[in-house]
């Protein structure tokens, strides 16, 4: 008995241990390198949204419908919790255990911005943590998940240099710098639980989504005769409410290691909880503090309202054939996301957004397995095409390319022997906005996913 307590009780040490240096990692990561991002079609709806799935899924062009994975957690649909690893039972009727999982994800982007024309480029890269999640089984086919991730971000900054005139006489008067800035994004906290009967899967995510708006724009007026004071206006919005998810999956066998999963999963049209600070204000910039008021034009605290934000629905297949013995597997499928954000309302306003798509393609190849680690490595690929959500005077046509791996990471732990780490990695190219757009952009993701998992409960071997 007391062996079996020791045993366990370094299996836990050694995954927290395993959980801080990640956080750690991904934190720094951050750190570093989040504020050097500039994003101006952030400024539109909630944000740029961010990359919804799994590193796994994202290195196979975003499919993620019908996935299931018992070594990863597939957040998407949470059907999927249905099929954690669960209790099973030795030869020796023994030994029972399920498998817990904690999943890590951190993404590396660089943006290329080009306006038409033989303007120069402007570049801007940031680090984002893309998911914490955690996943266990309760019973057999019954899974539960919690987690929080990012789903937006808004962060821009631009100056602009114009020549005002005289509303009457169409005369040049007066120089003006503008400097629009953005800041904010929405986060989503949630849990889900997932069952299974026979060959369907129902599941249910229910969250917190919350986040921030800040808008502000600083104007300041060049005269060589009359003296203007700075003006800012900006608008502060948060928002915040309990948050639904549900999807579906139901597995048909084809035939030996050979299955196909038909899924769904998305939202409902929710009203989050919204409040705003609308300040009009003249000042002046100190370089030690900043921004100092003159005089409050106009302000206005805890101003109540709501955020509508829109329906969702994904739906696709996978097709999948499991490695058995020495030879391999593979695995293709694809998805069909829609999203009705022109139902999107903040405070009873519309914005520059409209109804999207989005057709996601990919696939994954296990080689059979061989000596040389590469065997052993898990190699995936996709792309994904349709128009962006935000919309500023023409549609945003958008299109990506991905390539994934998955790489196995030796467990030396010979207490834990069922302990599996893997490190998942996605390459992504993605292109937003062509020549009849302002702005072209170009972006390079890299994404690093940790996925952690053990046995999490044993039963007594020793009495």
């Amino acid at each position: 008995m007391q062996l079996a307590k020791s045993i366990t009780l370094k299996k836990i040490n050694s995954l927290y241990t395993k959980t801080w240096l990640l956080a750690g990692l991904f934190f720094f990561t951050i750190s570093t390198a989040f504020s050097q991002d500039n994003s101006p079609y952030s400024r539109y709806g909630i944000g740029d949204i961010v990359p919804p799935t799994h590193i796994i899924n994202r290195g196979m062009g975003g499919i993620s419908a019908g996935y299931t994975d018992f070594l990863a957690i597939n957040f998407n649909n949470p059907a999927s919790y249905s099929s954690f690893q669960t209790w099973k039972e030795s030869k020796s009727k023994k030994l029972g255990y399920g498998r817990a999982i904690l999943d890590i994800g951190v993404n590396l982007e660089n943006r290329t911005l080009t306006e038409p024309g033989p303007a120069p480029k402007f570049k801007a890269s940031n680090a984002l943590f893309s998911y914490v999640q955690v996943g266990v089984p309760l019973k057999a086919n019954w899974g539960l998940s919690f987690g929080l991730r990012p789903v937006s971000r808004i962060s821009y900054k631009i100056i602009r240099n114009e020549r005002l005139k005289d509303p009457n006489t169409g005369l040049p008067i007066d120089s003006a710098v503008t400097q629009f800035e953005g800041d904010g994004g929405a986060y989503l906290a949630n849990i889900g639980t997932g069952f299974k009967i026979k060959n369907f899967s129902f599941g249910i995510n229910a969250g917190y989504l919350f986040g921030k708006k800040d808008y502000k724009t600083l104007r300041s007026f060049i005269n060589d005769t009359v003296n203007y004071l700075q003006s800012n206006y900006e608008t502060k919005t948060t928002f915040g409410s309990l948050f639904f998810t549900t999807g579906v999956q139901y597995k048909i066998p084809i035939e030996k290691k050979v299955s196909m999963t038909l899924g769904a999963y998305g939202n409902w049209g929710q009203n989050l909880n919204a409040y705003q600070d609308i300040l009009r204000e003249t000042f002046v910039y100190d370089a030690t503090q900043g921004i100092i008021r003159i005089d409050s034009v106009s302000e206005i605290k805890d101003k109540k309202g709501k955020l509508f934000y829109p329906t969702s629905y994904t739906v696709g297949f996978i097709m999948e054939k499991e490695p058995e013995g020495k030879k391999g597997g593979w695995l293709f499928g694809a998805d069909f996301t829609q999203q009705n954000w022109s139902s999107y309302l903040l405070y009873g306003q519309r914005d520059s957004v409209q109804n999207s798509w989005q057709l996601k393609v990919g696939g994954q190849l296990i080689p059979p397995p061989k000596k040389n680690y590469f065997s052993r490595v898990v190699y995936r690929a996709g792309l994904n095409i349709g128009p962006d959500y935000i919309k500023v005077r023409k549609k945003l046509p958008q299109m990506g390319l991905t390539f994934g791996m998955g790489l196995p990471v030796k467990n030396y732990n010979h207490l834990s022997p069922g302990s599996a780490t893997l490190i998942n990695l996605a390459f992504e190219y993605g292109k937003r906005g062509n020549n009849d757009n302002l702005l072209r952009e170009n972006t390079f993701r890299f994404s690093m996913g940790f996925s952690l998992s053990d046995f999490w409960f044993i039963k007594k071997k020793y009495d």
